[in-house]
């Protein structure tokens, strides 16, 4: 007889399994009315709630959740959702949508095992926050983590757009300001030197923010380390501007005759400081510094984080804006664009039969999950608040 890898027991004929079909399910979801300062943005627009309520889905939502964003309760009514004055009936449903991370009383009125999809902002956590997911053996998902089939983030993509154009925006109205500002028109006037913009990083923000400022007529130099990211920038935009490498010389030499600065740069953990003050000390007299890399520490020494209310400061006769999440300025944009990419999502996740399936049918989805029935399966968490943390593959396959 030849030798064989396989036991007795396996050569022997086995009876055939058949993959389980897959079910739909019909998803309770509720959307709370955000109470974090500043935050003015909602999850679903009507029109996304009409989507999900003609798929045969419960909508329920805190009554004045979307006004912020210029919707209002009889919108959403119409659209086919429950509206409620009755916070604790919202948090009660087992699916939570929300554009900020909830706050321990919000935890608290959650029910054990609820599904939670929402940002999460890591630099703003605590250990807490976690602790409390734990104890509810709750199952969240982050918009941050969430990856499209090409590997990208869609939820930072699309918000990094916002806050890359909007920084051009609010640069142009800063520069106009009459108490500190030049009173320069943001462009390019026939016989009048362009407006000179420098901008720090290449990724999303950079890309979009140098779009904006050439579409107004600016003269844009984009400073990053990565070649590669330069190059994919100079392809995007069509058109050849000044690119580098950050190197002091040639950086000092941009930002000393510079109208704009603008800073968006991402580092690991904390923004990598590029600028020191000595360098923003030599800058023109009224010019405008846009941090929009504030959220992770901001990229210019002097940066220190301001408020929608009140923007801005000036330091050595510079203009500087570091109002962390910009898009919450524009949050009907905002709402729409978080709206767009999550129904698709919440779709997905009903298609396939409810979260628990929809997380193994969908790698995208499943590289979201940052909390699993109470284990913690983010590493980066893990490591960053000294929680014990276990591989999302090893309990959901």
């Amino acid at each position: 007889m030849s030798l064989t890898p396989f036991t007795k027991q396996q050569l022997l004929p086995q009876e055939e399994k058949l993959e389980i079909a897959r079910h739909k399910s019909e998803l309770f979801i509720g959307i709370p009315k955000e109470t974090s300062y500043q935050e003015r943005r909602i999850c679903l627009t009507p029109d996304a709630v009409n989507s999900l309520s003609s798929h045969g889905h419960r909508i329920m939502i805190e009554a004045g959740a979307g006004l912020s964003s210029s919707y209002s309760d009889k919108e959403y009514s119409d659209a086919g959702a429950e509206v409620t004055q009755d916070t604790k009936k919202v948090f009660s449903c087992p699916i939570i949508l929300k554009v900020e991370p909830p706050t321990a009383d919000e935890i608290e009125m959650m029910n054990p095992q609820t599904i939670l999809i929402s940002a999460i902002q890591l630099k703003t956590r605590k250990a807490g926050y976690f602790e409390a997911l734990h104890k509810k053996k709750i199952t969240a998902l982050a918009f941050e983590f969430i990856k499209d089939d090409d590997g990208s983030y869609p939820a930072v993509k699309s918000l990094s757009e916002i806050a890359g154009t909007a920084s051009v925006l609010v640069a142009a109205e800063l520069m106009i300001d009459n108490a500190h500002g030049k009173g320069l028109l943001f462009g390019n006037i026939t016989g009048v030197p362009p407006t000179d913009v420098v901008i720090l990083g290449a990724g999303t923000v950079g890309e979009f923010a140098a779009k904006t400022a050439i579409g107004l007529g600016a003269s844009v130099k984009v400073f990053d380390n990565s070649i590669t990211k330069l190059r994919r920038l100079q392809n995007n935009l069509n058109s050849r501007i000044f690119t580098s490498t950050i190197q002091q010389k040639a950086l000092l030499k941009a930002l000393r005759r510079c109208d704009v600065a603008i800073g968006a740069m991402r580092g690991k953990d904390r923004c990598p400081v590029v600028v020191s003050e000595d360098t923003v000390a030599h800058m023109k007299k009224g010019a405008v510094i846009v941090d929009v890399s504030i959220d992770t520490g901001g990229c210019f020494e002097t940066s220190e984080i301001t408020t929608h209310e009140n923007p801005t400061f000036v330091k050595h006769d510079v203009i500087h804006y570091c109002v962390p999440n910009i898009p919450s300025r524009y949050s009907k944009t905002a709402s729409l664009s978080i709206s767009n990419i999550i129904t698709p999502y919440l779709i997905q996740i009903a298609e396939d039969g409810g979260a628990e399936s929809a997380i193994r049918c969908n790698s995208g989805l499943k590289h979201g999950v940052y909390f699993y029935h109470g284990i913690l399966t983010n590493k980066a968490i893990g490591e960053w608040f000294g929680i014990a943390h276990s591989d999302i593959n090893l309990i959901v396959f």
